[in-house]
């Protein structure tokens, strides 16, 4: 690698981020074509743009640099292999048929990067692919999606966190195509050539949001509506066995909240928590450690007392 790419802390000196500046994919959502998106009602695209670059302003003030998901993208798409690995993954979606799906592969391997970048994000919809024909496309409505839109690319932590100095590519519900896309930048641009990867899409539900680094050796995996345990154990394993962490915490999170750990527990320094108190004193965890090839894991006790016994604190400081 021509850099190094790695984080070992929430809450230490940030260099460079990865983000996804808010796109034409938010203009797609209508209240009948929702395409998975997480916010309660279809965003303001243009504010959301307007936001999200001052926010990206103010941390090149900072001195960090700013890394776009969709230009890397592009660029990744130049080479023949990332195409391929792309175009599968969009062509693998049940839905289409064999000969919708025929029809789909022809046309995006005609796209040029940029070209092919933005329908990957963006969608297609029916009225938007002329070449289509058949039984599966005629029964499609005029703003069905051929390919649907990814309008929760911008919680791009999601889809893949850094973990020392590799990266998982997750497997959040629902969000494939997602996560298939940091997939080919990671396996395919220059940039990140030789980075070791803790994960994959398609495997055990995982979401980013739900790992938390809580100082060096200790990781907390919260498991809910995001991740599953098979996920949390899949994880554990490999942080284990590249020698990253001494200790995991599996944070039990009520599966019915759609929240991730990550905004349920907000580090703000190396002994400090911003929660709100109703989560504070009633979240929980189980403590894991590896012994031999197996994982021990201990009783479950609140997730305050046993975060700092791992991170070697007499307590934690909560806001």
């Amino acid at each position: 690698m021509s850099e190094f790419y790695g984080v070992d802390s929430e809450v230490g000196r940030l260099r460079t981020v990865l983000v996804h500046r808010p796109g034409a994919e938010l203009r797609r959502i209508t209240p009948q074509q929702r395409c998975g998106m997480l916010l309660p009602s279809p965003p303001w695209a243009e504010r959301a743009q307007a936001e999200h670059d001052a926010f990206a302003d103010t941390l090149r003030g900072a001195g960090v640099t700013v890394l776009y998901l969709t230009e890397l993208l592009q660029d990744a798409l130049e080479y023949v292999a990332a195409r391929e690995q792309a175009i599968a993954t969009v062509l693998s979606d049940s839905r289409l048929g064999e000969e919708l799906r025929a029809q789909l592969g022809d046309y995006l391997a005609g796209l040029r990067p940029e070209e092919l970048a933005q329908v990957l994000i963006m969608g297609l919809a029916r009225d938007e692919f002329p070449a289509g024909h058949g039984a599966v496309f005629g029964l499609l409505g005029a703003w069905d999606y051929v390919i649907d839109p990814l309008p929760n690319l911008v919680f791009a932590r999601d889809t893949c966190v850094w973990i020392g100095d590799s990266v998982a590519v997750t497997s959040p519900p629902g969000r494939r195509q997602e996560a298939e896309l940091a997939a080919t930048v990671f396996a395919h641009h220059p940039m990140f050539a030789g980075t070791k990867r803790l994960y994959e899409p398609g495997h055990e539900l995982l979401a980013g949001g739900d790992v938390l680094l809580l100082a060096p050796g200790v990781v907390a995996i919260g498991i809910g509506a995001h991740t599953s345990p098979a996920g949390m154990e899949r994880l554990a394993r490999r942080v284990f066995d590249t020698g990253f962490a001494h200790t995991v915490l599996a944070v039990l999170n009520d599966p019915a909240t759609a929240e991730c750990l990550d905004t349920l527990c907000t580090l703000a320094g190396p002994d400090t928590v911003v929660m709100r108190p109703s989560v504070a004193y009633s979240l929980v965890a189980r403590t894991i450690t590896q012994r031999g090839e197996g994982l021990r894991l201990s009783h479950a006790q609140p997730f305050l007392e046993a975060a700092a016994e791992a991170m070697g604190l007499d307590r934690l400081r909560v806001i």
